[in-house]
Order: C-alpha cells, then structure tokens, then sequence
C-alpha cells in the first residue's frame, strides 16, 4: 500500500513497507534520524512495560522522545524478523538483545499503524 507524505511541502508516495524498514534502520543501526520524519504529530506508543499495561506516551514529540532514547542505545541489539503488511498495519516481530548471556534477550511484536506515510500508532508486546 503507498500511503501519501507532505514532507517539507513536497508530496511523496511513501509504502507502509518503506516506512516499516526506515523504523528499523533507525534500532538496527542505533542512528534516530531515520525517525525524524516518520511519526505523526498524534502518534501514540503503548510500551511493552511496566506490566501489567506498558506505559502510553501520546504525541509526536513524546513518541520520537521514546524512540530515540532506544534507537541511540548502543547496549541494545534489535533484530527485526520478517514483518507482515496490511494495508496500513505493520505486523513486526522482533528479538531484543542486552547482553550475551542466554537469558539476555527477549522476543517480542509491534503492531505498527502508519497514515499518509507517518506512524500513528504503535503498541509492543513481549513474550514472558
């Protein structure tokens, strides 16, 4: 699906797929500028944690907060797994890695909804 984006007055067609992969780039390769321009000003993150509901944090500045705190955080590893699109819904597990023993890790999803080339939602759950 191309979603349509208004970046710096210019319109550009951008997929679910494209902004998918631009999000993980940004955690894979631990650079938060791959997120400038992927959320949208109403954008709302449920967080993994705490339990038993994960913390909510609304707006687009409050979710690029968020995201860039854990994209720049050179002690963690995220590997993303083959995601699932549809349509405007993003399906993307994932394994995030914090040391190097075995029980170091943890294996999670995002459901990620992205409107005219912006993230607009995203809610994260981890295996327990």
């Amino acid at each position: 699906m191309t979603t349509t984006s208004h970046v710096g007055g210019a319109e550009t067609g951008r997929t679910t797929r494209e902004v998918l992969d631009q999000y993980n780039e940004a955690f894979r390769l631990h650079d938060p500028a791959f997120l400038d321009d992927l959320i949208a000003d109403d954008c709302i993150i449920e967080d993994t944690g705490p339990a038993p509901d994960g913390l909510l944090r609304e707006g687009g500045q409050a979710c690029l907060a968020r995201w860039s705190e854990l994209a720049g955080n050179r002690d963690l590893e995220f590997t993303p797994e083959t995601a699932e699109i549809h349509g405007e819904l993003a399906v993307q597990p994932w394994m995030l890695r914090w040391g190097d023993g075995e029980n170091d890790r943890v294996r999670g999803v995002n459901l990620i909804r992205i409107r005219n080339g912006r993230i607009v939602e995203a809610r994260g759950y981890v295996k327990a």
